[in-house]
């Protein structure tokens, strides 16, 4: 099994390194994670010493990390906010002027968030290449779809961690048996040149954009749309799709 997890742990291991993560810090880390993957595993009343047996963990190590709060999940207001422009009626398909009332820029990103300014908004998009101001009419128009941050950034870890973490958990339920399973399938071809993995590439990105964008006019709706019971509402899904090309030898 360990030998088998090498293929996972080699990236992360990549990363952390880079972003100077010492390893007692992942190990501290990864134990809260081996108690509260017991926790739901377990049958029964789940006691310390249950949980001691089911991960190897020391008793007072458990009940140190039970008792630590969990971690603030970080939220994508800027990925929210180019959705919400292109989907809903009063800004979707126009250039917004950056100031004043609805619609305008500045409106939508207070519809966003209260608690950050949107020049600031204005500022993180502009500097991704997402929308462009136009100086002379103080209009903002947009440039991309969705948001992609700026390489190295916290807002591209963020992207990463939870782009991955749900891929990993749909992978992981599969293994564990969910039923129904997960949709999770990949394409693999070695034997090409780098013009062909080119032509290829253009040709998933222009699909999974196709998709995307019919996924999130689709859900936009659907939002919407009331029931009769509203905690019937309490599901979420996220669809992602990647590329990875690499010399044969270094696979």
């Amino acid at each position: 099994m360990l030998n088998l997890l090498d293929r996972l742990l080699a990236p992360l291991a990549r990363l952390l390194v880079a972003r100077g993560i010492p390893f007692p810090d992942l190990a501290e880390r990864l134990k809260v994670h081996y108690v509260n993957a017991a926790k739901g595993m377990a049958e029964g009343k789940v006691t310390d010493s249950r949980l001691s047996v089911l991960t190897g963990l020391q008793r007072r190590d458990i009940a140190r990390l039970r008792a630590l709060p969990q971690p603030e999940q970080r939220t994508h207001h800027l990925a929210r906010l180019l959705a919400l422009w292109q989907t809903e009626p009063d800004f979707m398909g126009s250039d917004l002027p950056k100031n004043g009332p609805a619609p305008s820029f500045e409106a939508l990103a207070w519809l966003v968030r209260k608690d950050i300014h949107p020049r600031t908004m204005l500022d993180a998009l502009e500097a991704a290449g997402a929308v462009a101001v136009d100086i002379e009419t103080q209009t903002v128009r947009l440039l991309q779809a969705s948001y992609q941050p700026l390489a190295g950034s916290d807002d591209q870890l963020a992207y990463l961690t939870q782009n991955i973490g749900d891929h990993f958990d749909a992978a992981t339920d599969n293994v564990l048996g969910a039923d129904p399973a997960h949709f999770e399938r990949a394409v693999y071809y070695g034997e090409l040149t780098v013009d062909q993995v080119a032509e290829l590439r253009a040709m998933h990105q222009t699909g999974q954009m196709d998709l995307f964008n019919n996924l999130s006019t689709r859900a936009a709706v659907m939002k919407k749309e009331t029931t009769t019971d509203p905690s019937e509402k309490s599901h979420r899904f996220r669809a992602g799709g990647y590329f990875y090309t690499t010399k044969d030898n270094d696979a």
